[in-house]
């Protein structure tokens, strides 16, 4: 593919160093993430752009500690600009042909279109738009990354979890999941969980957040954060392959957004910060932080009801961890991913055959498709899970882990740049996917 950097034109063709990174604003630890592991393809030397403070501290002390450990070290060699005008320097000087950006999401969007105006491919966390007027910048990002030949792309982790990975799977065999039901709004036929928590401790010491993860106007609101994932999930597995027109073939039900409650110390606890910021004032009732952090969307999709919801607790019971739940609901069978404390917090695939189906005949289809899935999937199993059906059992080697998911995820974008595209369905359900969301948000404020 040829694009321009400066005047030279480049083409990918995958070879060693070819790609230059730009890092923007890295105000989240993802940022980090995408550099954990080295890349043939991207030159070492990353130019970074950013504010002065705290948060590029902890991404370049990140990296720093990636490069000193013992097993597999990496190279990173970081170019740092700091100031206010990161946006407008990275766009002038131009040192790399790739921005990838995870920060702050209050002035991404708009971020993000001035980097593909200016004829440079992007790479972005999610959420990529946080509210109406982000979606509307977001599709004009879209449409001039298409005018300019630059590939505009979100990081969707989920796709690389191999409960996912083998629910879609198993979706896709009829002898053992039938036809996808329709579904109700009171039964849908897909639904998607997802609980999550504030405060975390990581190697025995507190995840540091920014005070901004709590302000709905420079993080979203939980409706439009994390459920991106799960919108993108529902698509995904429910319709591989196909484009999902946001106008003809969603229909929005209902939407709703409820708040959790945090102290002043708690607060405090998380980011390490004596007192709320100015900015959160209008969100604090009697000295406790009220924030639109949990929210559930039910909708249709190509006439299926799907319902996803996520949840923001402020810190997991002890023993405890965030947690998943996942049902696609066939003809034959339902797969049910749990991540209780029945599964060590560890999520898990269930196949449980819907009542009237024969199980003897189903056990056979099942060990059949089972047989022929180990040919992508070497190791798998299912066993015997009481009277209720079956539980896939998964080898160890599968469970690479949230980090590592940013490593697959960027090898991904890195095949499509080298092909100049990528697949037909993944713009139109990326834009999708957030009119989905931040539509589900404006529902949710009437």
């Amino acid at each position: 593919m040829e694009e321009e950097t400066g005047n030279a034109p480049v083409t990918f063709t995958g070879a060693k160093g070819e790609i230059k990174l730009m890092t923007l604003d890295p105000g989240h630890f993802h940022a980090s993430l995408v550099q954990k592991s080295m890349y043939d393809q991207v030159s070492p030397t990353v130019y970074v752009y950013s504010k002065e403070g705290s948060e590029l501290n902890a991404f370049l002390a990140s990296i720093d500690n990636y490069n000193g450990r013992t097993d597999d070290p990496t190279s990173w060699k970081m170019e740092v600009y700091t100031g206010e005008d990161f946006l407008e320097k990275m766009i002038q000087e131009k040192k790399g042909n790739v921005m990838m950006t995870a920060g702050n999401n209050r002035n991404k969007t708009k971020n993000i279109k001035a980097a593909v105006d200016a004829s440079i491919h992007v790479l972005a966390d999610k959420p990529m738009a946080i509210d109406t007027e982000g979606f509307e910048i977001l599709k004009e990002a879209f449409a001039s990354a298409d005018k300019n030949g630059v590939l505009l792309y979100d990081i969707m982790t989920e796709r690389f979890e191999i409960t996912s990975l083998l629910q879609k799977e198993f979706s896709q065999i009829k002898a053992v999941f039938g036809d996808l039901e329709k579904g109700s709004l009171e039964d849908p036929a897909i639904t998607k969980e997802s609980i999550h928590h504030f405060f975390k401790e990581v190697s025995g010491k507190p995840l540091i957040r920014p005070a901004w993860f709590y302000d709905v106007s420079q993080q979203g609101a939980g409706i439009v954060d994390v459920t991106t994932h799960l919108v993108d999930l529902v698509q995904w597995e429910a319709f591989p392959g196909e484009i999902i027109d946001y106008q003809n073939d969603i229909e929005l039900i209902n939407a709703k957004k409820w708040k959790t409650e945090v102290s002043l110390d708690q607060f405090g606890r998380s980011t390490g910060l004596e007192a709320y910021p100015d900015y959160l004032g209008k969100y604090v009732e009697n000295g406790i932080l009220r924030i639109d952090s949990n929210g559930e969307i039910n909708y249709k999709i190509n006439d299926v009801h799907a319902k996803v919801s996520v949840i923001w607790n402020y810190q997991a019971p002890a023993g405890s961890a965030d947690t998943h739940y996942s049902i696609m609901r066939g003809t034959k069978s339902n797969l049910v991913i749990r991540q209780d404390k029945k599964e060590n917090y560890i999520p898990e695939l269930y196949i449980e055959p819907v009542e009237g189906v024969d199980k003897q005949a189903f056990e056979k289809e099942l060990n059949d498709a089972v047989a022929h899935l180990r040919e992508a999937y070497p190791g798998i199993e299912v066993s015997r899970d009481g009277n209720t059906g079956w539980k896939v059992v998964i080898p160890q080697s599968y469970r690479t882990g949230h980090e590592a998911h940013f490593m697959e995820v960027t090898e991904k974008y890195l095949e499509y740049l080298v092909d100049g595209k990528l697949p037909d369905w993944e713009v139109p359900n990326m834009i999708t996917k957030y009119y989905i969301t931040t539509k589900a948000l404006e529902m949710s404020n009437e």
